[in-house]
């Protein structure tokens, strides 16, 4: 996971817009660790690489003090406007190693879960209100 970037990442998520009929664009939400019952706020900007590879960079908080922000890659396929995807990134050994990702966006909302070796959970989003 890495601290650095947040300001850039802070200044892309104000500046990304809502794509019709995609899941391209910012959300803004939670994740919850079902291990150790941790949450916090998660705000993620989804960006299409190729017709069937997305990029999540996302930014979440812990504890409510620190911040971190990591990108990883999605394959993503469509269906009834409901985007399928999964991917995995390696957050590096202090953040657990590789993490999994499996999930399911439409235009209004983002569910995922994650695995890694020592945690799992989930990260619920919806459009940021001024994006609506």
């Amino acid at each position: 996971m890495v601290a650095t970037g947040c300001s850039s990442f802070n200044r892309d998520w104000r500046e990304s817009k809502v794509v019709a009929n995609s899941f391209e664009g910012p959300w803004d939400g939670t994740w919850v660790s079902e291990t150790s019952g941790h949450r916090d706020r998660l705000r993620c900007i989804v960006t299409r690489k190729s017709a069937d590879q997305f990029e999540a960079r996302y930014k979440a908080r812990y504890r409510k003090i620190i911040s971190f922000s990591y990108t990883t890659p999605l394959s993503a396929t469509e269906s009834n406007l409901t985007w399928h995807f999964k991917g995995e990134a390696n957050l590096g050994k202090l953040a657990g190693g590789v993490y999994s990702y499996q999930g399911a966006a439409s235009s209004s909302n983002y569910f995922s879960t994650y695995t890694s070796k020592y945690d799992q959970g989930i990260f619920q989003m919806q459009r940021p209100a001024e994006a609506r």
